[in-house]
């Protein structure tokens, strides 16, 4: 009993990594796992998201090479998924609108019908 516990803690506790930490622990370089992180960020609040913040070490990202590929990695992932999300979630709601319209204007047109009848 006492290995499922010890099995369930480790999940959890593996849960609770943050992207830096577990891509440390994959084996990226600290610099590149910074630079992600903070492009990361950057790019999510770029694309509108409002959590986000703009980070970015200029200094760090002019002189180290791995900070700065993280960086521009993390901007370009983070800026697509939030992109694409935002995306999604408008076209949910504008076809939702749509399609109630529609139905609105099925169910009219339905019941001038049958008052003619």
């Amino acid at each position: 009993m006492s290995r499922y516990w010890l099995a369930l803690f480790l999940l959890l506790l593996a849960g609770c990594e943050t992207t830096h930490e577990q891509m440390v622990n994959q084996g990226y370089p600290p610099a590149y796992a910074d630079g992600f992180q903070d492009g990361c960020s950057s790019g999510r609040q770029a694309a509108g998201l409002m959590a986000g913040d703009f980070r970015k070490d200029v200094p760090r990202y002019l002189n180290n090479r791995q900070y700065e590929s993280g960086w521009d990695d993390g901007f370009r992932q983070c800026h697509a998924m939030q992109s694409n999300e935002d995306l999604r979630e408008y076209r949910e709601r504008y076809w939702d609108e749509r399609d109630r319209d529609w139905q609105k204007e099925k169910d009219q047109g339905a019941a001038r019908a049958y008052r003619r009848n």
